[in-house]
């Protein structure tokens, strides 16, 4: 087992840029837990999910990608918001499900959304953190004056990379992509704080070890003995402990660097990667339990795409009365991880729909 370097990592302050709307796109083919019992048993299947906490997850079919749910979000998004599509100055895909190799999703989705020329296209590979990164990177293009409209579309279909037999990853992941739109806003005053860390020792340890020109074998790894090299690879216990190293002070550092006390915050979202863990999190941290939403019982671990979820979901009455101060978490596959304290709201549109085919 690796010591986790737990310096928290590299703190960022943002101005001058806002959330002018969030949607998440599901799909509409739910999986509840009676699924999986003919193949692991009624009793184990209760004794997993008593774990991890997840009752029902959306999956796609074999032909949706996560692009396909990010553009139907992203067309309802720029409705809502009734934005022209040439205003668009940035789209930034951000996700480990691409549709392929080469080239990059985003390219693809800019040509499917109609978007200028002009607009800047690409990809992060990121998955669990992925929303607290791409968060800090639109607002940094809106205050450095590259973009005044940015839209982060942050998704996964993990679906398509689980091994149906593997009872650590079978019943966790759930599929969703989300479409935040970034803005200019001359008068803010809520600047957007951000810590942002890797540690990339602990990579191996969830991952799909047949890369795109690499494989990560037994030959590395006796852990994979058994293993299907095409799938989600995840060692829980290793994973647990980097969560319980890293995010508590992850933590305290955004409150301190935010410069506020923890009643000050609305909410505090966490990516959903399972309740056992979430659970240990919160008591460990002494956050309040009131003001931490929780759905992965209704959706499942969808990695990159759990905090906007948790926004369209748990928050959208709230965000669409008034402005919330929230505090995010993002944290895992890389090791990577990432935390933002910023305002948010009140929104026009902050929708959750389902995949139309």
């Amino acid at each position: 087992m690796n010591a986790i370097n737990t310096s928290v990592g590299k703190q960022i302050q943002t101005k001058n840029g806002r959330i002018a709307g969030v949607v998440a796109c599901l799909p509409t083919h739910e999986i509840s837990n009676d699924y999986f019992i003919e193949k692991f048993g009624a009793e184990s299947v209760k004794d997993v999910v008593k774990m991890i906490g997840v009752e029902n997850r959306r999956w796609v079919d074999e032909s949706t990608s996560t692009a396909d749910l990010c553009y139907q979000a992203a067309e309802h998004l720029l409705s809502g918001l009734n934005w022209q599509k040439e205003s668009i100055d940035v789209l930034i895909f951000v996700s480990q499900t691409p549709d392929y190799r080469l080239p990059a999703t985003a390219c693809s989705l800019q040509a499917q959304l109609g978007l200028q020329p002009s607009c800047l296209a690409f990809d992060i590979n990121l998955g669990c953190s992925a929303y607290p990164y791409s968060l800090w990177l639109g607002m940094n293009m809106i205050q450095t004056g590259a973009a005044k409209r940015v839209l982060l579309a942050v998704g996964d279909t993990s679906s398509h990379y689980i091994n149906p037999s593997d009872r650590s990853t079978a019943m966790l992941f759930g599929d969703a992509g989300t479409v935040t739109a970034l803005e200019y806003c001359e008068n803010s005053v809520n600047d957007a704080f951000f810590i942002l860390g890797t540690d990339g020792k602990g990579s191996h340890n969830l991952m799909i070890p047949r890369g795109a020109s690499k494989d990560y074998s037994l030959a590395n790894d006796p852990r994979l003995e058994g293993k299907d090299p095409n799938c989600v690879y995840m060692d829980g216990t290793e994973i647990f402990t980097f969560t319980m190293q890293v995010v508590p002070p992850l933590i305290s550092s955004l409150l301190e660097f935010s410069e506020h006390k923890a009643e000050d915050f609305d909410n505090f979202l966490f990516h959903q990667a399972n309740l056992f863990m979430l659970k240990h999190l919160i008591k460990k941290a002494k956050l309040p339990l009131d003001k931490i939403p929780i759905n992965i019982n209704k959706f499942g671990n969808t990695s990159s795409a759990s905090i906007p979820l948790l926004m369209t979901d748990n928050l959208s009455s709230l965000l669409k009365e008034r402005s919330a101060r929230l505090a995010m978490f993002g944290f895992g596959v890389g090791y990577s991880w990432g935390a933002t304290a910023i305002t948010v709201g009140p929104l026009d549109v902050i929708e959750i729909i389902d995949y139309q085919l």
